[in-house]
């Protein structure tokens, strides 16, 4: 995914499926200048992870 396509998911109202290394994440953020977004697993909401926003695929 490229940094355009995941804030267009961060700001859309619609339910768009994420998913990291094959786990469903939510986007909670993304910074464009270091190209990371922290995600939640949504199994487990509470614990947020950094990750590289080219290893996000929507489905």
């Amino acid at each position: 995914m490229d940094i355009t396509r995941a804030k267009q998911i961060l700001s859309s109202s619609s339910r768009i499926d994420v998913t990291y290394h094959g786990v469903p994440v939510w986007i909670e953020s993304c910074d464009e200048a270091s190209g990371l977004a922290n995600v939640h697993d949504i199994k487990t909401p509470h614990e947020t992870v950094q990750v590289d926003i080219t290893a996000l695929e929507e489905h």
